[in-house]
């Protein structure tokens, strides 16, 4: 088998403010104090002499490989994203940014945040808005239906409550 991959569909260029300061905040981290660390560490282990069988030298060449493509990415996908800061003219659908309470057929209630596809956190409830349900609610109303195809079979969710700005907790 090659190593050939074809080329992925790059995701959506939207992106929360919240999540384009934690990008930039990695970005800082990254070049102004993981690097120059990682640069010293690669120096002090080069000065030991024969580098073919040093450890600490490969180890180090390969991180600042990581760091500086992470790095390059990171710059690369700052100067391309879309941060979009203000709310949708028409609150009561399903928008990028938006707060949903969906309810499955058991009964359960699930929370969900639709975010661009660099913030995705599924311990936070955060979902890409290339996912299928993300998709699927897209433009929805409260009281609508989706139906959703999972691995355990289709899902049918019914809108409870939308909202955006800061999550609220309702009493169960």
């Amino acid at each position: 088998m090659g190593r050939y991959r074809p080329p992925q569909k790059p995701g959506s260029k939207y992106i929360t403010p919240e999540g384009f300061q934690r990008l930039n905040d990695e970005l800082s981290y990254l070049w102004k104090k993981k690097r120059p660390q990682v640069t010293q560490a690669v120096r002090e282990a080069a000065a030991q002499g024969d580098r073919s069988e040093n450890a600490e030298y490969i180890y180090g060449k390969k991180q600042l490989r990581e760091i500086d493509y992470r790095v390059r990415f990171l710059r690369k996908r700052l100067d391309n994203i879309t941060v979009v800061d203000t709310l949708p003219s028409d609150t009561t659908r399903v928008f990028f940014g938006a707060w949903i309470e969906l309810e499955n057929q058991h009964g359960e209630t699930l929370r969900y945040r639709i975010v661009g596809p660099d913030e995705f956190d599924p311990q936070r409830g955060f979902i890409s808005m290339d996912s299928p349900v993300a998709q699927a609610l897209m433009k929805k109303s409260v009281d609508d239906s989706i139906a959703v195809n999972t691995p355990e079979g289709d899902n049918e969710l019914c809108i409870v409550a939308i909202y955006y700005g800061t999550p609220k907790i309702h009493d169960e």
